[in-house]
């Protein structure tokens, strides 16, 4: 909601990552700057935990409806909505943070028309470190995970494990812990961030770094809300996100570092995935790129071009 003061908007800001995540800490950062820069004109409150009621999937429509000024929305989580916005977690398309840099010269704008066609404007954009699944069983072949029932947050990576013979299950972040404590799944497809968020040493044992997808936050304001603000706040805060996004970038990788420490303290085993498995896992998914782009051909100009760059041709 807008709160106004007597000498300022007060802007909540949701999400529904915990305190301790490094997006929310992130958040909090840019909240404190904004609130620096506008010498207290404009606050921003970060509502962290999903305290205002909003689930992952619906953040990009809760900023259209007004529902909340500013959220912090996954990306491939709003693919019911704008599957263009999961092109990110095509399996395997991008293989590190540069490379993730390079696509984003190609998707970012489109990202960003997508936003406005929503009314609302991105503040700053900001990845998830590289992707894990987490497990209780060890296998050194695909054969070994089938059957197994692990939750996914967006429909690529439901479609790239159930290609390998798993049973994946759609379930939001928030509903993620009571589904392993009632053993309705028995793994995750997610970051060590969140493996850290969820205590996944209480439930499972073993993290395959796969690297299989990425995705990212996107910080958006609604653009009444926007619009409301005046000139010169409108470029001081576009000013300070952009300045600030390389850092909260730095701190995604650090978070990854971190987290997966944590995860083995906590008594997880980080596997060594055999290089033929590996192979059959990237072989088995490869054909969802063609399927994406086929599902999604608003997508097929800036993939391409971001493979070029990188020179590959898949």
């Amino acid at each position: 909601m807008i709160r106004p003061a007597s000498a300022a908007v007060i802007l909540d800001l949701a999400t529904v990552w915990p305190d301790g995540n490094f997006h929310t800490k992130n958040a909090k950062r840019f909240a404190e700057e904004v609130g620096k820069l506008t010498a207290g004109e404009v606050k921003i409150t970060v509502q962290s935990g999903g305290s205002l009621g909003f689930k992952g999937p619906e953040q990009l429509r809760a900023v259209r409806d007004g529902l909340v000024p500013i959220a912090d929305v996954l990306n491939i989580q709003q693919i019911g909505d704008e599957p263009m916005l999961g092109t990110e977690s095509i399996p395997f398309l991008v293989s590190s943070d540069k490379e993730l840099r390079i696509l984003h010269k190609y998707i970012r704008p489109e990202f960003e028309a997508i936003a406005a066609k929503y009314k609302q404007k991105v503040l700053y954009m900001v990845p998830w470190p590289t992707q894990y699944l987490h497990l209780k069983v060890k296998a050194t072949t695909l054969d070994g995970l089938k059957g197994v029932k692990i939750r996914v947050p967006d429909k690529n990576a439901q479609d790239m494990l159930a290609a390998i013979g798993m049973a994946p299950v759609l379930i939001p972040w928030g509903e993620t812990i009571p589904a392993l404590a009632s053993g309705a799944v028995a793994g995750v497809s997610t970051s060590a961030v969140s493996g850290v968020d969820g205590k996944f040493w209480e439930f499972l044992k073993y993290i395959y770094p796969t690297n299989h997808t990425w995705s990212c936050q996107m910080v958006n304001i609604n653009i009444d809300v926007w619009k409301k603000l005046s000139p010169a706040h409108q470029k001081g805060i576009e000013e300070l996100a952009k300045k600030l996004e390389p850092e909260f970038w730095a701190a995604s990788l650090k978070a990854d570092t971190d987290s997966l420490k944590r995860l083995k303290e906590g008594g997880m085993e980080v596997v060594d995935i055999p290089p033929a498995m590996m192979k059959e896992f990237q072989a088995k998914t490869a054909p969802l790129l063609d399927a994406f782009l086929k599902r999604v051909p608003a997508s097929e100009k800036p993939v391409r071009s971001f493979l070029a760059e990188v020179k590959r041709s898949s």
